[in-house]
């Protein structure tokens, strides 16, 4: 029996050194690639580098879906000056839409990310006024873009419908129209002169 304790011990230290051999390395080559092996990285014309500590953070957390009204505004306005795409393209409801009419829902959201925002402005149901002057009894129906074009010429305005699905909110189709300018001082018709007495 005394002699099972030394046999534990052995097999102990068998095991040992290859676990140490077993250890895995990153070693940089010469053509700057990294490669990592069991092996020393000098046995392999390479140097030994640590592992980074830190990973850099792509990007912040986002809820899965805007809870709220504001949540949705936020995304929106946060991937129009981002001018990314894929995060408007997060917050739409996709439900029913087939591939090519993705396509070219993708097309005209990169078309609204292009543009700069001037503003953005919730749309009351009965009423085009951006800021009601009383106390709207219904949430918003809609979201109003106010750009202007690339080159900032021209005013433009994306207008999307909103949806709440599944307990989150969403954009949907509205459109997208320019916006006619007010006429200038030279485009007012001539005021009828005054008769005098």
């Amino acid at each position: 029996m005394p002699s099972r304790p030394y046999v534990l011990i052995a097999l102990l230290a068998l095991v040992a050194p290859s676990s140490a051999l077993a250890e895995v390395r990153r070693c940089a080559l010469p053509n700057g690639s990294i490669v990592f092996t069991d092996r020393r990285c000098d046995t392999i014309g390479g140097e030994e580098r640590a592992a980074p500590t830190e990973t850099a953070q792509l990007r912040s957390h986002r809820a899965a879906c805007p809870r709220t009204l504001r949540d949705l505004a936020y995304e929106v306005r946060a991937a129009v000056d981002a001018h990314d795409v894929n995060r408007l393209a997060s917050v739409y409801l996709w439900s029913g839409m087939g591939t090519r009419q993705g396509y070219a829902l993708m097309d005209r959201l990169q078309a609204v990310v292009d543009r700069p925002l001037v503003d953005l402005q919730p749309i009351y149901p009965g009423t085009d006024e951006p800021y009601p002057t009383t106390v709207p009894l219904r949430p918003p129906t809609g979201l109003r873009l106010e750009q202007t074009s690339i080159r900032g010429g021209t005013p433009l305005r994306a207008v999307f419908g909103l949806r709440k699905h599944l307990g989150c909110w969403w954009i949907v189709e509205g459109g997208t129209r320019r916006v006619t300018p007010p006429p200038s001082v030279e485009d007012l018709p001539e005021p009828a002169p005054v008769p005098v007495d």
